[in-house]
């Protein structure tokens, strides 16, 4: 038996109800975003970064649309140091980008920081020191009123050095392990911290409220959130940031109803990468407001290559149901799922309708460099007739009826589910065309004559050759077609009862090629289909009758 008695809630709800976030229906403008991908992100790495590959991420954070960019802990090491220089030093970072660096409330550390920075255009700088009570009590044996000296000395300290240090500097404030800490003991922690920066409207203040760790349910966040929002000094000129990590699953949802509460700001990396279970993934935050019709500020047009640049430069793989991301979010395998998404999208077709509402699909794949043909519809013995018909049809033009689909339906699933593999698109081409496709294994008509007759009627006179054997027939119809499908049926030993017709042009123009679909209906083996192709309609035609009569007989 699992001792789960030994665990208890470390958190702390706030003095004072705060739940009027509940009242929000949904998050209507994108928050301030700065990416942790370079710091946070890089420190959980097995292998960091090297300086070639930080430059390069930076680059391609910038490319997305980041305007504030975590860089590092310039102090922790000679590689962060060396990568902020090489920022600065080769004027890597744009005019309207503001990088972000982290230091601890610790004197030494404050000053090799602001060393670091010298000559920086635009900058924040973070400072940090615990606050909770398992830190006060366990690490650091400190009263509240030690741990909030340190704060303010901290703060005092970067107000000084930044009058000396050539560059524009912001300040941001984190009490670390804001989740394990008393709210309303944060609350004066921060409020000592304002106190001696002043914050104005030109110069606003970071307060960074972080998940260090997660320890309660999302709406109890979003209530400390909340609660620090209403009681927090100077809050016209105070930036709340949030900064989630996801060790309850939760950092979605814990900045979501942050923002909802209060917040203005959000600390993440690219699919959540981070300590331990990650930080927040701000592609799936981002992206949700999108579904619901926000602007998101960044762009992930081309979800492909933000995953190519993240693996390639932090050796991390991105799993396949990451959301929006992953390589099989979009994947319907099941019949069902893939007969409403083809429906789905034939109904958008028909309506030419702006508003997207597909079944299964919350967001359109293509807004994300995503293909219907590769990403939405895959076969495999689950898929449905609905999928396999929607492949033929969007990649290759072949528009089946309703029935041969159920039938191709039958014989793909089996070919997958023998060979125990999923099936490409060209795989399922494939095995349609050499399964119906101007089939002549064992009948063909290598002569056939018309004459016309009075009142539209036309005759002909048909050569047909079976296993080598050739016979002559003749019969009438009301076209072409009609007099040769009864001109065969007369010598047929086991002639069809009903005949199933379709046909459509594969290409436009004088010269296009023509595909048909021939269903026959033979007593005791159901009905038998049959495809042709051909330049001329009436070829093709009886080429699709020919590849049923063939299928019959096999």
């Amino acid at each position: 038996m699992m001792n789960y008695k030994k665990y208890h809630r470390g958190y702390f709800m706030p003095p004072e109800p705060s739940h009027n976030w509940v009242k929000k229906e949904y998050i209507d403008k994108a928050p301030i975003w700065c990416s942790v991908d370079l710091r946070d992100g890089n420190q959980a790495l097995i292998v960091p970064m090297s300086l070639e590959e930080k430059i390069d991420y930076f680059q391609y954070l910038v490319k997305v649309g980041f305007k504030e960019i975590e860089v590092g802990f310039p102090a922790a090491s000679e590689t962060e140091y060396r990568f902020l220089r090489a920022l600065i030093d080769q004027d890597l970072i744009p005019d309207d980008v503001t990088i972000q660096v982290l230091t601890q409330a610790r004197e030494h550390i404050i000053k090799k920081t602001f060393k670091a920075l010298d000559g920086c255009k635009h900058s924040i700088v973070h400072l940090y020191n615990s606050t909770s009570l398992a830190q006060r009590e366990q690490v650091f044996r400190k009263s509240k009123d030690e741990i909030l000296k340190i704060a303010v000395d901290g703060a005092q300290l970067l107000n000084t050095l930044a009058k000396e240090t050539e560059g524009h500097f912001q300040f941001e404030y984190s009490p670390e392990s804001f989740t394990g800490t008393e709210v309303d003991y944060a609350l004066d922690v921060c409020n000592a911290v304002l106190d001696v920066w002043q914050p104005t409207p030109d110069n606003k203040i970071i307060i960074n409220l972080p998940v260090t760790v997660s320890m309660s349910l999302p709406h109890v966040y979003a209530s400390q959130i909340e609660y620090m929002c209403n009681h927090m000094n100077y809050r016209d000129n105070v930036i709340i940031s949030l900064h989630p990590h996801n060790d309850r699953g939760c950092a979605i949802a814990d900045s979501e109803l942050g923002l909802l509460a209060g917040a203005d700001r959000i600390e993440g990396t690219l699919f959540g990468n981070g300590e331990r279970t990650g930080n927040v993934d701000i592609i799936t935050l981002a992206l949700n407001m999108y579904t619901h019709g926000v602007d998101p500020k960044l762009d992930f047009s081309n979800l492909p290559e933000v995953t190519e640049a993240y693996e390639r430069n932090t050796r991390m793989h991105v799993y396949e149901r990451q959301p929006y991301s992953g390589a099989l979010v979009f994947a319907a395998f099941s019949g069902s799922h893939q007969d409403a998404i083809a429906k789905g999208m034939t109904y958008r077709d028909e309506q030419h309708t702006t508003q997207w509402n597909v079944p299964y699909l919350p967001i359109d794949p293509t807004d994300l460099g995503r293909k219907y043909e590769k990403d939405v519809i895959r076969i495999n013995s689950q898929s449905g007739k609905g999928g396999i018909g929607y492949i033929l049809e969007q990649k290759y033009g072949y528009e089946l009826p309703k029935k041969m689909r159920e039938d191709l339906g039958y014989t793909v699933k089996s070919v997958s589910d023998h060979k125990h593999k999923e099936l490409s698109a060209e795989e399922v081409y494939k095995i349609f065309h050499d399964t119906y496709v101007n089939k002549e294994d064992h009948v063909i008509l290598p002569e056939y004559h018309f004459t016309q007759l009075p009142e539209g009627r036309i005759h002909t006179d048909v050569v047909c050759e079976r296993d080598g054997v050739k016979t002559q027939c003749s019969g009438e119809g009301n076209g072409r077609f009609d007099a040769v499908c009864n001109a065969v049926k007369s010598i047929m030993n086991t002639p069809y009862t009903d005949l199933k017709y379709s046909e459509h042009a594969l290409e436009h123009g004088s010269t296009s090629r023509a595909v048909a679909y021939v269903g026959i209906t033979l007593k005791g083996n159901g009905t038998v289909w049959g495809s042709g192709i051909d330049n001329d309609i009436i070829v093709a035609s009886i080429k699709a009758f020919v590849s049923a009569i063939n299928r019959s007989i096999k």
